[in-house]
């Protein structure tokens, strides 16, 4: 895919602060590219072949508004940022952590997809954690800056426990047995219509493909340690090692 040289001035500075592990000062929307040029440069990062799945960002309408945007992002997940139950820190720039849901779908979902036929694709529903590494100076950015750094996307864990229906109550995060941040699962807002609006943006989505649903807690900086997420009886357990 060629970018406009706008477009590719974005990707550089995004891929020369990844390469250097340094992060950088936002332009504050100078760059000269719109939404569907920053979704461009992500396309460049991962191209379909080698995406497994998408993150939901910005789900929440305050979020939206302060971005100045009316509708979610979406970032997408290679298999290489799933990780494994020790995660080291030192890998990413600025990471912090968000608990999640992600979805499995067991069929595909078309563009043109309706809530109904989204409840029927979904083969499972897992706890997650999202790593969240930004190259953008203490996460400030614009629309376009975060979405052309891939919604902010550095790597997941994926829980063992399949949930076939959506849990109820609060999912928390600890860190080193100190809860740290927590949300309820019902500002997630409606599962069935988040996928729709998902599979319309990305063109569909395909059987296999896990999406992470976006964080009802506040995001909070990663620091070595046991790191634990739960909800109700389920949890999810890693190890964080390591400095960033």
């Amino acid at each position: 895919m060629e970018l406009a040289s706008t477009e590719l001035a974005l990707a550089n500075a995004i891929a020369d602060a990844r390469s250097a592990r340094r992060p950088i000062a936002s332009r504050n929307r100078d760059w000269g590219v719109d939404l569907a040029g920053a979704y461009r440069i992500q396309r460049t990062r991962l191209p379909d072949p080698t995406c497994i799945g998408y993150k939901l960002g910005l789900i929440s309408p305050a979020k939206q508004r302060q971005m100045g945007i009316d509708r979610p992002i979406y970032g997408r997940i290679g298999r290489s940022m799933i990780r494994e139950r020790v995660v080291p820190l030192n890998e990413y720039i600025q990471p912090r952590l968000e608990p999640e849901l992600a979805v499995v779908l067991d069929r595909a979902l078309p563009a043109t997809a309706e809530p109904g036929m989204a409840a029927r694709a979904i083969g499972g529903i897992f706890l997650g954690v999202d790593i969240l590494d930004s190259v953008w100076s203490d996460y400030r950015f614009s629309a376009v800056e975060v979405i052309a750094d891939n919604a902010s996307g550095g790597g997941f864990l994926l829980g063992e426990r399949l949930h076939e229906q959506m849990p109820d109550g609060e999912l928390r995060l600890y860190l080193n047995g100190e809860l740290r941040t927590a949300g309820p699962v019902a500002a997630l807002g409606n599962l069935n219509q988040q996928l729709c609006w998902l599979a319309q943006a990305v063109g569909g989505l395909a059987a296999g493909q896990i999406i992470f649903l976006g964080s009802p807690a506040p995001a909070i900086p990663a620091m070595p340690g046991v790191l634990e997420v739960t909800i109700g009886e389920d949890i999810l357990q890693a190890q964080l090692v390591g400095e960033a």
